[in-house]
């Protein structure tokens, strides 16, 4: 029987934990940031009001530093992350999260509410907070 998936946004998938660091620290005081905060990611902060928010995750630990041959405190998070941050509607279907984020070949996205970033939402967070999976 074909049952119909309950709609679920990506408010109510996301996980609640945000957390920004300036693009000038390393490596190093980042990945230690994010075990105090027990992160996935990073959101690097704006420069000036013009500028765009950017994003540092594990993979780009692993491209810009491990596969570099680099220590953790020789790079800094503005040479490795990605820039602009894609944000997410906070009421997108978590259906449509699902598909974008796989079309643009990303983990994880800031979701996006009034103009601020409100939770983070995952590939993961898309199984294992979906209710209706």
């Amino acid at each position: 029987m074909n049952k119909k998936r309950s709609y679920q946004s990506a408010k109510e998938v996301m996980t609640k934990k945000v957390v920004l660091i300036d693009g000038m620290a390393t490596a190093k005081e980042a990945v230690e940031l994010m075990r105090k905060e027990n992160v996935e990611s990073l959101i690097i902060k704006k420069r000036y009001a013009e500028d765009a928010f950017g994003i540092v995750n594990v993979h780009d630990f692993i491209k810009g530093v491990i596969l570099q041959d680099k220590t953790s405190e020789e790079v800094n998070i503005f040479e490795i992350m990605t820039k602009p941050v894609i944000g997410i509607p906070a009421n997108m279907d978590a259906k449509y999260v699902a598909s974008f984020l796989t079309k643009v070949n990303i983990e994880l996205a800031p979701v996006e509410e009034n103009g601020e970033f409100i939770g983070m939402v995952s590939l993961a967070d898309l199984i294992l907070e979906n209710l209706s999976f």
